[in-house]
């Protein structure tokens, strides 16, 4: 199964909900005789009885998060814009006492996973606030109604089983599992099954706590970016300035990404960054480009250009959309 986004609400500052008619639940089969088969189900699975009556029992569909799946965010401002709107001067400022209040943690977990404290606290910071927002709806119910509507049933019917092995294995119980309208869990805003395969227990004390635990917190972020590929060698990319003469042959040159998820597409094939050096690409400053053997694509966000190197799609990694790309990258650079 496609793992989803870590993150899938915060991105975008413009909402249009058009007046899209909620599915019918499907008559075949009541919510109360499906949840008996998925509770049959989770039993074959290992979880426990305890775990399912504390989870499952008196569980009712939620309207409301069939009503947010189907009126979600579509992006009307400029990738360019959006960051304008994004890094702010308030938000720059509050990232870099954030990072200097964790500082000496945030050593520790950069010397473990080899991802810079200034990455980890811009994902921190578009993800949760800065720790002041992990979600509020009960995570179970979110992902039971979302499992039980048959738009995308299966996807959510293995996150559930997956929420439904975290509270087995004890990390956080029933009424304190909460998270977005989606699922997505805890300040990094993981789903149930990349928390399996990436949460942390930073402080030690035998539960993977991304809810209140501030080390648990950091050591899954930087542990979910080094998993995807983040090199401690190189950086995410930089600002550049393109040659007049290369725009209109830049299709030819480097054409988008023919696959991948939807920010790959909107990038360039990757090229030696010795090849991007010969066509008269410079830095924004107009400096030359450094002698890397890496490869390099180009995203283009308007009146600014970006080189990506490879680390830059580990940040994708957790969430395929430029503007937050962009937003972690750039803000990690302002405390870097």
């Amino acid at each position: 199964m496609m793992r989803l986004p870590a993150a899938i609400l915060g991105l975008f500052l413009a909402f249009q909900s058009p007046q899209i008619p909620v599915v019918q639940l499907p008559p075949a089969m009541t919510f109360a005789e499906w949840l008996t088969a998925l509770r049959a189900e989770a039993l074959q699975r290992g979880v426990s009885e305890a775990t399912l009556d504390r989870a499952l029992t008196g569980l009712e569909p939620v309207p409301v998060v069939l009503e947010r799946d189907r009126t979600q965010a579509e992006l009307v401002l400029t990738l360019e814009h959006y960051l304008d709107r994004r890094l702010t001067k308030k938000m720059i400022r509050t990232a870099s006492t954030m990072a200097k209040d964790h500082a000496a943690l945030l050593r520790k977990v950069s010397a473990q996973y080899g991802v810079p404290p200034g990455v980890i606290v811009a994902v921190w910071g578009l993800e949760s606030n800065f720790g002041r927002f992990s979600g509020v709806r009960p995570t179970i119910a979110t992902l039971a109604t979302l499992a039980y509507d048959p738009r995308r049933s299966a996807m959510f019917r293995e996150e559930l089983f997956d929420a439904l092995a975290i509270l087995d294995h004890g990390d956080v119980d029933p009424s304190a599992m909460k998270g977005s309208w989606a699922g997505a869990l805890g300040q990094p805003q993981f789903m149930p099954s990349s928390f399996l395969e990436y949460a942390q227990d930073f402080d030690g004390d035998g539960r993977r706590d991304i809810w209140k635990s501030t080390p648990d917190v950091f050591a899954s972020i930087a542990n979910y970016l080094s998993a995807h590929g983040w090199d401690p060698s190189q950086t995410w990319g930089r600002e550049v300035k393109l040659p007049a003469d290369l725009v209109p042959r830049l299709a030819d040159v480097a054409p988008l990404r023919p696959q991948g998820c939807l920010a790959e597409r909107q990038m360039t094939i990757a090229l030696p960054l010795d090849t991007w050096r010969e066509l008269g690409v410079k830095t924004a400053t107009g400096a030359p480009l450094p002698k890397a053997d890496f490869t390099a694509s180009l995203v283009d966000a308007g009146r600014r250009r970006f080189l990506v190197y490879p680390d830059y799609e580990a940040i994708l990694a957790y969430n395929c959309v430029h503007a937050y790309g962009l937003s972690v990258a750039l803000l990690a650079d302002k405390l870097r």
